[in-house]
């Protein structure tokens, strides 16, 4: 087993050809040219070259000259900031790579006049995801999709329906369900080996520092033009620089975070949908924002086993214990994060010991911790009858060296040339966007509200 491989290496390996992450051999040395198309080469756009963009153009560009994917043209409606950084990045790496930095403010311009794409990478704010993604399809284009693919739930069912109307791909951007550890977690740990035995509960959380969550500025002197921000739906620069916390334009942090692993939750169960969500929120701490700094959500997801319940919190106030999702069932837990620092499986002391041993001698897991019996506390002769078995912990043999969307992009990628299927298509990435939408309005409703399958469906 791979416990940590190289850019790469990794993408040409087994395990990343079974996580569907593997670049085409035509993809690594195709000569032509200079300044000629090469086969299989991909033409990209960039719409949005805000923060999310920019790392989504880092990951491509971090792919390197032979993958054989190109950047185009950049469209941002911030010269000032962010339009004029990306250009000059995509610029400087043309030589190389063959990426050109074309600007663009308004987007309909960049796909009138842009006549060789393949592709959009559309990172604008949620509000502006079905309009960008919609008007790229229509004019033939793939779209990979940020997520939260909408903050509108008719718009992002549109973006679907648009997608198989013209035929072209959508991939929704949550990572994860590209990433190899959690794909490995899914396929080996769960699927295959069973070791949680029946999973009767999920938590989640992702907290993040009153530090990390201060309002954005922006230099003196690049301010965008008044007429410019209100003909995009914004009301001035710190609307724009902090969308995600305005009703209309973002969905707050249960949106912003939350829905990469709520997303987790539904994957991990087979797919399963919550039939209920209640939720409990509210603008606490940051009273001068729109949507609630803190949220704490329950689900109840069906499954063939039994009914599952998931808990879900994210916090702006605090950092302690960072993000992670946990799968608990009675023969075991896990515990996993897209950060390295976190991938245990932990089995639960009445299980035998001999029941995990081959999956360990199979290299699926590795031993770290036996059990271990509960001990005394000090000046008592027993432990206290409440305390059970400290379970044994297992560590998850797999580690990713890239950064964390480059193989969600590889997928789309190679998805667009015909070698793989997309790992979180237009359907997938809307079940999230129900699920984690509702929560937002469970808050406002102060009560449980009924999911039904009908609500799901696209």
């Amino acid at each position: 087993m791979n416990k940590g491989i190289d850019r790469r290496d990794f993408m040409r390996s087994t395990a990343a050809i079974g996580a569907g992450l593997f670049l085409s051999p035509t993809a690594f040395g195709q000569g032509a040219a200079a300044g000629a198309r090469k086969k299989d080469q991909i033409n990209v756009a960039l719409i949005g070259a805000g923060a999310e963009g920019q790392v989504l153009m880092d990951a491509i560009i971090k792919l390197g000259d032979k993958s054989n994917v190109q950047f185009r043209a950049v469209c941002d409606i911030w010269e000032q900031g962010n339009l004029n950084r990306v250009s000059r990045i995509l610029t400087a790496y043309g030589r190389r790579y063959g990426h050109k930095g074309t600007k663009y403010v308004n987007y309909e311009d960049l796909l009138e006049t842009e006549k060789d794409l393949d592709a959009a990478i559309v990172a604008t704010p949620d509000f502006w995801h079905a309009p960008h993604a919609i008007a790229c399809m229509k004019k033939g284009l793939h779209v990979y999709c940020e997520k939260e693919m909408s903050n509108d739930l008719a718009k992002a069912k549109e973006m679907v329906q648009v997608s198989k109307q013209m035929g072209k791909l959508l991939q929704i951007g949550h990572q994860r369900r590209s990433n190899p550890r959690y794909r490995y977690c899914d396929e080996k740990l769960l699927k295959e080996a069973k070791l949680l035995g029946r999973i009767t509960h999920c938590s989640g959380q992702w907290n993040r520092s009153r530090a990390a969550c201060e309002d954005l500025g922006w230099p003196e002197g690049s301010e965008i033009p008044q007429d410019v921000l209100a003909k995009y739906g914004y009301k001035d620069m710190k609307q724009f620089r902090n969308w995600r916390w305005y009703k209309g334009l973002g969905g707050g942090p249960i949106v912003d975070l939350g829905s990469h692993q709520i997303d987790i939750y539904s994957w991990f169960l087979g797919e399963s949908l919550p039939t209920s969500v209640i939720a409990s929120g509210g603008t606490d701490y940051w009273t001068d924002h729109e949507w609630y700094d803190n949220v704490i959500t329950i689900y109840e997801f069906p499954t063939a086993q039994g009914l599952v319940r998931a808990t879900y919190q994210t916090l702006t106030t605090n950092s302690a214990n960072g993000y992670y999702e946990q799968f608990q069932g009675d023969e075991g837990t896990m515990i996993i994060s897209e950060s390295a620092a976190r991938g245990d499986v932990y089995r639960e002391g009445w299980v035998p010991e001999e029941k995990w041993q081959p999956w360990v001698d199979k290299g699926y897991i590795t031993s770290a911790a036996p059990a271990a019996k509960p001990a005394a506390a000090a000046g008592e002769a027993a432990a206290d009858v409440r305390e059970s078995i400290k379970p044994a912990q297992y560590k998850i043999p797999v580690t990713m060296n890239v950064p964390y969307h480059q193989p969600h992009l590889v997928n789309f990628f190679e998805s667009i040339r015909g070698a793989d299927k997309l790992n979180c298509p237009g359907e997938v990435g809307y079940h999230t966007a129900v699920m984690v939408l509702r929560v937002n309005d469970a808050v406002a409703a102060g009560r449980k509200l009924e999911l039904k399958p009908e609500d799901f469906a696209v």
